[in-house]
């Protein structure tokens, strides 16, 4: 019975490999459409984001069968309800790419968002997601402590690129709407690494049995 549960729960992780890894694809390749100009790029992501959904779906689907068909203690009860956590965050991560997608057909060729922080912000919003998937899949609590320490890294890109774009609309205030535009793609990362940072959170309770944010045992 042991042996059976634990293959399930191989499966479980690989499916989180595979959220995570269209999680981080559906991000970049949201970005490369902003930095090109690239529409035909920007409507893959949509169809990454409805993968994501998905693969959201058969993960709840296998963690509903772990828990129903099979005898689980105490720490695999909390590892399977942290994957249900989870993967709730890797779906709203998925619809944040899809958001800055969207805007990637109103911002068009503009210069301007290769004046900014853009392209930084977001390799390091896509390394806290992959981090924080790591860290679960490898039950590394030093690497998902990491993931949370990294969230104030995004949080400093976010305020610099806020006093660039002031400074660009103080210089010419026709560029007022591209850089409110940019401006909302900067919190829709910063939105994405704080997901990255619920899920490091909770893979820390995933093994210690304690979550930082509520007194849970």
């Amino acid at each position: 019975m042991r042996n059976k549960f634990d293959e399930q729960l191989d499966k479980l992780n690989g499916e989180l490999i595979t959220m995570g890894a269209l999680c981080e694809r559906a991000i970049s390749t949201a970005i490369c459409a902003l930095q090109d100009g690239n529409i035909a790029l920007a409507r893959d992501v949509f169809e990454t984001d409805s993968q994501i959904d998905r693969k959201e779906s058969d993960i709840e689907t296998l963690c509903m069968k772990l828990l129903l068909h099979q005898q689980p203690v105490a720490k695999d009860l909390r590892l399977i309800s942290s994957a249900l956590k989870m993967i709730s965050d890797m779906e709203r991560i998925g619809d944040q790419a899809s958001d800055i997608a969207e805007i990637t057909f109103f911002i068009g060729n503009s210069d301007i968002k290769n004046r900014i922080h853009l392209r930084d912000m977001a390799g390091a919003a896509v390394k806290m997601v992959t981090d924080s998937v790591d860290s679960f899949v490898k039950r590394d609590l030093s690497l998902a402590e990491s993931v949370i320490a990294a969230d104030d890294v995004v949080d400093g890109f976010f305020g610099a690129i806020k006093k660039e774009l002031i400074e660009i609309i103080s210089a010419d205030n026709t560029k007022g709407e591209v850089c409110i535009d940019l401006l909302m793609i900067a919190k829709y990362l910063e939105r994405i690494a704080d997901h990255a940072t619920n899920i490091a959170e909770w893979v820390e309770f995933s093994i210690t049995g304690t979550h930082r944010n509520t007194e849970m045992s």
